[in-house]
């Protein structure tokens, strides 16, 4: 097993975040959730928010990912607006789309994904297969 880089792990494929409480795993979500809206047309494919889906364990834990996940484009879309910060991550996401062209696509993906994130697939697990029931009955 190899630790989870959030800015060089792989796109395309299965990721495992398996760890402790308080290590980071909604902070390592977050992070590839931003990078799957901004970069998954490196894998053939850009993502709407409409198109991810998240599951975790909890109401709780549910309610902590969204409001996180929402903060992350939110700080990430004032960053490449001209905001300074100290994130790394943020930072390094910055210099990823640092050319103009890059600079406008990534801010119009974060402005869609901010404005229709009540529509975002973010469920407990008892929640996503009752949905899915419910769609697919």
């Amino acid at each position: 097993m190899t630790p989870l880089d959030a800015l060089s792990s792989p796109l395309a494929g299965i990721n495992l975040i398996e760890a402790s409480a308080g290590t980071g795993k909604t902070w390592t979500i977050a992070a590839l959730y931003t990078r799957l809206l901004l970069e998954a047309d490196a894998v053939g494919q850009v993502p709407g928010i409409e198109q991810l889906l998240v599951v975790t364990y909890t109401k709780a834990a549910t309610a902590e990912l969204r409001s996180r996940l929402r903060s992350r484009l939110h700080d990430l879309h004032a960053v490449l607006a001209g905001q300074a910060t100290a994130d790394p991550f943020l930072l390094a996401m910055a210099a990823r789309h640092a050319g103009e062209s890059a600079r406008s696509i990534a801010l119009a993906r974060l402005n869609a994904a901010i404005v229709s994130f009540d529509t975002a697939a973010i469920y407990t697990i008892h929640g996503f297969c009752q949905r899915a029931l419910t769609d697919a009955a």
